[in-house]
């Protein structure tokens, strides 16, 4: 029997952790401004609150920016710090759903749809807090694995982590494993958009993606990258995880940790 085509692939990049509230130097705005000249379309899951980022006037300057700019805001957290969800009590995670919900309608008058659990954390209990509160949780396909902000955190390995995890998600696409939305299978990419090497370095990571992608012969659609809001959105929301029976391959040791 014939094998079955696959829809083509597209990349949807996804930004973790900011955004950043640096007034000089700003690694989201850096990144903003790639996005805009190469005409990509992202997802950003924010902190609303945090002290360093989204609680701050650039921090909540910089989402309104990233929503008028055309991309897709999710909420990452609403705590002052990166808490994670699955050590909160279901009233303390409901009230920071609540809080994040109404920081980022406050700032894009849009009801955000999509959440990340900080540290790729979740149960069935966050699973349902979530729900609860409209949101359908994101994880991802491929990881830059720059989760490590501050300190040494340049990466040696950038090509050959990514060639890794797309052969791990080829495979996946190639047994029918993964949705399909508009003509195209959505392939997640994260990366952490308060990283500066990250930042400098975006670039070369969105090329990388590319030449991998030829290596491997996963076949990409014309537009390799989102380039609208809307479809950005819907292949997001075809790649989330609604069930706390699903077991999906985390990022590293968080795979370990949590699965």
């Amino acid at each position: 029997m014939a094998q079955t085509a696959r829809a083509p692939v597209r990349f949807l990049l996804t930004f973790d952790d900011g955004p950043a509230a640096a007034v000089n130097d700003n690694p989201t705005v850096h990144i903003l401004e790639v996005l805009a000249q190469k005409h990509i379309k992202a997802v950003f899951f924010t902190q609303t609150r945090a002290w360093h980022g989204g609680g701050t006037d650039m921090g909540r300057w910089l989402i309104r920016r990233e929503f008028s700019e055309g991309h897709v805001i999710g909420l990452h957290s609403a705590t002052t710090f990166h808490s994670n969800h699955r050590f909160m009590s279901r009233e303390q995670l409901d009230q920071t759903m609540q809080l994040g919900i109404a920081d980022l309608q406050a700032e894009t008058g849009v009801v955000p749809k999509l959440v990340r659990p900080p540290f790729w954390a979740y149960d069935a209990d966050t699973l349902a807090s979530y729900h609860a509160h409209g949101l359908q949780m994101l994880l991802t396909d491929l990881n830059a694995n720059d989760g490590k902000i501050y300190g040494i955190n340049f990466s040696w390995h950038k090509r050959s982590n990514m060639l890794k995890h797309l052969a791990e998600t080829r495979e996946r696409w190639a047994a029918g494993h993964m949705p399909a939305v508009d003509g195209y299978t959505p392939v997640v990419v994260t990366f952490h958009d308060v990283n500066p090497y990250t930042s400098r370095h975006i670039e070369e990571y969105i090329d990388i993606l590319l030449d991998v992608a030829r290596e491997l012969e996963v076949p990409l659609a014309a537009q390799p990258f989102y380039d609208n809001h809307d479809e950005a959105e819907r292949a997001a929301l075809a790649a989330t995880i609604s069930s706390p029976e699903a077991k999906p391959r985390l990022p590293g040791l968080w795979n370990w940790l949590w699965q």
